[in-house]
């Protein structure tokens, strides 16, 4: 999966926040409801015209961000 299928940034939608292609939904936002424990399928209730594809592309667009940042120890 190629998530830049998925995921835009242009900065003048959203103040170039990543968002979900043809949306104002942004990665952070779905990433922040994950993690306040929302499931895929209560998104996708939320959020009718998005789909399961653009939010695994948020997850695989996060975790290729976490691979490429320093170490927390290294930053302190």
């Amino acid at each position: 999966m190629n998530n830049r299928d998925y995921i835009v940034s242009d900065h003048r939608l959203m103040l170039g926040k990543p968002v979900i292609k043809g949306t104002r939904i942004t990665a952070e936002l779905i990433l922040r409801k994950l993690g306040e424990g929302a499931t895929m399928d209560e998104l996708l209730s939320m959020y009718p015209h998005i789909n399961k594809e653009s939010i695994q592309a948020i997850l695989q667009y996060a975790a290729e961000l976490i691979a490429n940042e320093e170490n927390l120890e290294s930053a302190a």
